[in-house]
């Protein structure tokens, strides 16, 4: 007893943790089903589930009046190692893995600076919204979505 109690006052003087750090918790605040309406007849749909056993599933769709222009599938997993990762896959294709660089309360941030475009992906809360922001690394080529709850309409 005498010896583990050594080693922890060891631990915390060399500025250690006896517990480990908890794992980030999945952006269940991202969590319904999301839609943004443009003056042009321009739409997009964004849906989550809530997070379940370390994922949350995402789907996407983009289009003008009837005519569907893109869709994608997408989720939030938490590894074997506790961070997030974003994968995408637009229309199907395999999937890219976006690690999570940074995050708060209301805000998460997946990068992969390896990735063609879009490099860095934000998805952020303003009130009841649900915003999106794709860009290249360095922040040019942005493009956003500003998602207002999907009401039956």
């Amino acid at each position: 007893m005498h010896q583990m109690i050594m080693a922890l006052t060891a631990l915390v003087a060399l500025g250690g943790s006896a517990a480990p750090e908890a794992p980030a918790p999945l952006p269940g605040w991202m969590a319904g089903a999301w839609q943004q309406k443009g003056a042009d007849g321009a739409w997009a749909d964004e849906y989550w589930t809530p997070p379940r056993g370390g994922t949350m599933i995402g789907a996407a769709r983009i289009g003008r009046g009837e005519a569907l222009s893109i869709f994608e599938h997408t989720r939030i997993v938490r590894k074997a190692d506790g961070t997030l990762s974003f994968f995408a896959q637009p229309r199907g294709a395999p999937a890219a893995e976006f690690p999570m660089t940074v995050r708060d309360a209301t805000m998460i941030e997946f990068a992969n600076p390896a990735h063609d475009y879009p490099q860095r992906i934000r998805y952020w809360r303003e009130g009841d919204h649900l915003k999106a922001r794709i860009s290249l690394i360095d922040g040019s080529r942005p493009v956003e979505w500003d998602y207002a709850p999907m009401r039956g309409d």
